[in-house]
C-alpha cells in the first residue's frame, strides 16, 4: 500500500512539472535560477554592479544579450599597458606630459584647455623629457583628426584624447596609443589600457564648474520615485505610488502622475531609469549632479573612469527585460542604501566629472596610477573625499599621512607641532615669539623662514627645541613650500610681528588635533557680495561671522605645502607673490576648497588684536583709496571656477576660560589676562 502511494505521488509530481511547462510558467522560474552559461558564448551586459539589491532576480554574468550586437576590432588590436607602454621615460615622481600644438586654427574652448594644461604641473615643454605625449582631437564632429605627428612612434606612449564623439577615432591609426574618448562602446574598449570618459555637454564648464543639486540630507518623501530618460533629451517623472513600467505603456498597472522636463532641467527623483543605447549617456552626468541614482539597464558603453571609481557605491545596473523585479527592488530599497548612494553621486560630480579641467586631470592621474604600479593610491583614495585629484601621490601614498582619513582610519594626528615663523620685513629677529612657541609642551621644533634682506643674526636665544634656519628666496609664498625640515603633520605659521602666548598656542593645538583636516586660527576676516559692484570683498571688521584665518597665526596640517606648490596652477601662486594680502586668502581659498568646511577660531589676547593687519578691501573705504590688490579675491574665484569659501560662527574656548573659579583648576591660566 504505501509502494502505491509512493508511486502516485511521483506521478502527480511528475504530470505537475509537465503541466507547468506546457502553460510557460517555467521560464519565469528560470529567472530566480538562471541555468549556467553555455561554454564559448561571450557574456553580454548587465556586469552586475548591486548583486545585494538584484540578487533575486539574476546571478552576474548568467544572462545572454537577447540580440548580441557584431564585434568590432578593438582600438590598436591586442595592445595593454604592459606590451603598448613605455614607463622606463617616466622619471621622478610627478607625471609629466607634452601636449602636442595645433597646427591650424583652434576653437575658443580648446585654446582654454591647452592653457590650462601648460599651466598644471604635470605640463612640459620637452617631448624628450615627458612621460606621455597627449594629443588633442577637435571639439567638433566634422573635423578631422589631427594627422599623425612626428614624434608618433607607432603610438607608443600616446595618448589620444577626445572629450566629445569623434568619428575620426574609427579611421585614425592608432597604432600603440591609447584612448580617452567618451562612452566608449564595451565592444572596443580596452580595460587597463584605454580610458572611458563621459559624455560632456558642449557647454560643460572649463573649471569650477556647479555644484550638485542635492540638499536634503534625509530621503524625501514628497520627491518622485522615478525619472526616465527620453530620447529626444529630458525627463519624465512618475509619482512615489507608481507600481509599474514608466518608461513604456505596455504595462498593466496605472503609472501614476507624470511630469516632463525638457533638457536643461535636471531630474528631481530619486531614481534615474536611463536606457543602454549610446545616446542615453547624455543623460548620465545629469543624473549625477542632480544627485539622482542611475539605474542603468542594459549599458552598451562602458561607465566613466571605471578603472578607480567604485560605481556599486552610487549606481545601479540591471537589465532592461526585468523591469517589474527592477522596480519593486528599487521601491523596497532601504532608506540609508539611498541616501547613501545619492551622497556619493554628489561626490563623484564635484571630484572628477564637474568640469573639463577635472575630467582631463582625472584621465592624467589614472595614467599616474598605472605608471606607479603596485604603489598606486588604494581605492578609498579615488572613492571618498576628497577624491584622488586632491590626494597627491607625490605626498605620500599611506592614508595615515593624509589630513582627511584619520576619522576612516580610527586614528589621530601625533602630539607635537613644527613652527614656521616667516622673517619677510625689515625688522628685529622675533626673538620674544620664539621662547613663547618653544615654551609650549607640544612644539617639536622651531624653523625661521629668513627672507629678509636684512643680514642673519649672529646668535639666537637657547630654546628647548631644536631651532633651524632656512633661506628663503623673498617670495611670499616660500612660506608654504613643503620643506623637507618640517618633521610633523601639524604645522604652526607664524609671521615675525606675531605675538602669542604659550597658553593661546597649547590650547589651539589641542583644538587643532580634533580637526586635523582644517585651519584653526586666531585672527578671521569674512568675505562677502557686494551687490552695488557685483563682485567680491573682504574685510577685517570684527563680527560674528568668519570664513578665513590668516596665516600670520595658524595651525594645519602639512599636506596643504605640497597642495599650495603643486596642485594649484601657477598664475594663482605667482598673483600670491605679486600681491602679499593674497597669500593668506589664497591659503584659505585652498583649505576650503578641499574639506568643503570653514576654519575654526580660537580666542587671542586683546592686547594682540591692535597689531593686527587689515585686508586691502575694508567697507566704508572709497574706490580712490584701494590698492591694487583689491580684486585679489576676485581674481582667486575666478581661478577656481567658483567661491569655495564657508561662512561660520564658531569660536572655540577652553573650558572655564573666564569662569570665576579658582585659578588652579584652570589650565590656560594666562588666557584669563585682559
Amino acid at each position: 500500500m504505501q509502494s502505491w502511494r509512493r508511486k502516485s505521488l511521483w506521478l502527480a509530481l511528475s504530470a505537475s512539472w509537465l503541466l507547468l511547462s506546457f502553460l510557460g510558467i517555467f521560464p519565469l522560474l528560470r529567472l530566480a535560477v538562471p541555468p549556467r552559461s553555455r561554454p564559448g558564448v561571450p557574456q553580454g551586459w548587465p556586469r552586475w554592479l548591486d548583486a545585494d539589491l538584484l540578487q533575486s532576480f539574476s546571478q552576474p554574468g548568467e544572462l545572454l544579450e537577447d540580440a548580441p550586437q557584431p564585434p568590432q576590432a578593438p582600438h590598436g588590436g591586442s595592445c595593454n599597458w604592459g606590451a603598448c607602454f613605455d614607463t622606463s621615460k617616466c622619471r621622478g615622481d610627478g607625471l609629466k606630459v607634452f601636449v602636442y600644438p595645433e597646427a591650424g586654427p583652434i576653437s575658443e574652448t580648446h585654446r582654454r584647455i591647452l592653457a590650462s594644461l601648460e599651466g598644471s604641473r604635470y605640463h612640459t615643454f620637452s617631448p624628450a623629457e615627458a612621460c606621455l605625449l597627449l594629443l588633442l582631437i577637435p571639439d567638433t564632429s566634422t573635423s578631422e583628426c589631427s594627422s599623425v605627428p612626428l614624434q608618433w612612434n607607432r603610438g607608443r606612449n600616446h595618448l589620444v584624447l577626445g572629450l566629445h564623439p569623434a568619428t575620426c577615432l574609427r579611421t585614425f591609426q592608432l597604432g600603440q596609443a591609447m584612448v580617452a574618448e567618451a562612452s566608449p562602446t564595451v565592444d572596443i574598449f580596452r580595460p587597463g589600457f584605454d580610458v572611458a570618459l563621459p559624455l560632456l555637454p558642449k557647454a560643460h564648464p572649463l573649471r569650477g564648474g556647479a555644484s550638485g543639486q542635492l540638499r536634503q540630507h534625509s530621503p524625501d518623501p514628497g520627491v518622485a520615485l522615478l525619472a526616465l530618460a527620453e530620447e529626444r533629451g529630458g525627463w519624465r517623472t512618475a509619482g512615489t505610488n507608481s507600481s509599474a513600467c514608466p518608461w513604456d505603456g505596455r504595462c498593466e498597472q496605472d503609472p501614476g502622475p507624470e511630469q516632463t522636463h525638457s533638457r536643461e532641467t535636471l531630474p528631481n527623483a530619486t531614481f534615474c531609469l536611463i536606457p543602454g543605447h549610446l545616446p542615453d549617456a547624455s543623460h548620465f552626468l545629469q543624473a549625477l549632479q542632480a544627485g539622482c541614482i542611475p539605474v542603468l539597464l542594459s549599458p552598451r558603453w562602458e561607465l566613466p573612469f571605471s578603472e578607480v571609481i567604485d560605481w556599486t557605491k552610487a549606481a545601479i545596473v540591471a537589465d532592461e527585460r526585468l523591469r517589474l523585479q527592477v522596480l519593486a527592488a528599487l521601491q523596497e530599497m532601504p532608506p540609508a542604501r539611498v541616501l547613501a548612494l545619492r551622497q556619493q553621486t554628489q561626490f563623484l560630480w564635484d571630484a572628477y566629472f564637474s568640469s573639463v579641467e577635472k575630467v582631463i586631470h582625472t584621465t592624467l592621474e589614472i595614467i599616474q596610477d598605472r605608471v606607479s604600479g603596485a604603489s598606486a593610491r588604494p581605492s578609498l583614495l579615488w572613492n571618498s573625499p576628497p577624491g584622488a585629484l586632491l590626494a597627491l601621490p607625490t605626498f605620500s601614498r599611506s592614508l595615515h599621512d593624509f589630513p582627511f582619513y584619520h576619522l576612516q582610519q580610527g586614528s589621530c594626528p601625533e602630539g607635537r607641532f613644527s613652527a614656521l615663523i616667516w622673517v619677510g620685513a625689515p625688522g628685529q629677529p622675533p626673538l620674544k615669539l620664539i621662547q613663547a612657541v618653544a615654551g609650549s609642551q607640544h612644539c617639536a621644533q622651531i624653523l625661521v623662514l629668513w627672507s629678509s634682506e636684512r643680514p642673519l643674526p649672529s646668535t639666537w636665544p637657547e630654546t628647548a627645541v631644536p631651532l633651524a634656519v632656512i633661506e628663503g628666496h623673498r617670495k611670499v609664498s616660500d612660506r608654504f613650500f613643503p620643506y623637507s625640515t618640517i618633521g610633523t603633520d601639524a604645522v604652526l605659521s607664524l609671521d615675525a610681528q606675531s605675538s602669542l602666548s604659550t597658553s593661546e598656542v597649547d590650547f589651539a593645538f589641542v583644538v587643532w588635533q580634533s580637526f586635523p583636516e582644517r585651519m584653526v586660527g586666531f585672527l578671521t576676516w569674512s568675505h562677502f557680495w557686494d551687490k552695488a559692484r557685483g563682485s567680491w570683498g573682504y574685510t577685517a571688521e570684527r563680527a560674528n561671522e568668519f570664513s578665513m584665518v590668516l596665516t600670520t597665526a595658524a595651525f594645519y596640517h602639512r599636506y596643504y605645502h605640497t597642495l599650495f606648490t603643486h596642485a594649484l596652477p601657477k598664475a594663482l601662486r605667482t598673483l600670491a607673490d605679486e600681491a602679499p594680502t593674497c597669500v593668506d586668502v589664497l591659503m584659505n581659498f585652498l583649505v576650503a576648497a578641499v574639506t568643503k568646511l570653514p576654519p575654526i577660531k580660537v580666542p587671542y589676547g586683546k592686547q594682540h588684536q591692535e597689531a593686527a593687519p587689515l585686508p586691502p578691501e575694508v567697507p566704508g573705504r572709497g574706490p580712490e583709496l584701494q590698492p591694487a590688490t583689491q580684486d585679489c579675491i576676485n581674481q582667486l574665484a575666478a581661478g577656481f571656477g567658483h567661491m569655495p569659501l564657508v561662512s561660520s560662527r564658531l569660536r572655540l574656548d577652553p573650558v572655564l576660560f573666564k569662569d570665576p573659579v579658582s585659578v588652579q583648576r584652570k589650565k590656560y591660566r594666562s588666557l584669563e589676562k585682559p
